[in-house]
């Protein structure tokens, strides 16, 4: 059966959304990945809100879920300041 003018359009589009997507998740897992490698507290701390904004922005657009995103965030800042 062929596809119609529009099928493959879509998955065109999806083609092209998945790779942004993808990107944009390694993007996320690299910055996480450089936060946690700072070696002091302060240095950490002040590339945190980058971190935090990236993370919001990937819930925005759909790459991970609210929850997760939450998660990331309270992990990250036990990282930074363990509980004596």
């Amino acid at each position: 059966m062929k596809k119609s003018r529009s099928v493959i359009k879509n998955i065109r589009k999806s083609q092209r959304r998945r790779q942004r997507n993808v990107k944009k998740k390694k993007a996320l897992k690299g910055a996480i990945k450089t936060l946690k490698k700072k070696t002091t507290k302060k240095q950490a701390l002040k590339s945190y809100p980058g971190v935090q904004s990236l993370i919001d922005k990937s819930v925005q657009d759909g790459i991970i879920k609210k929850r997760k995103a939450a998660r990331l965030k309270s992990r990250i800042i036990k990282s930074i300041n363990p509980s004596k």
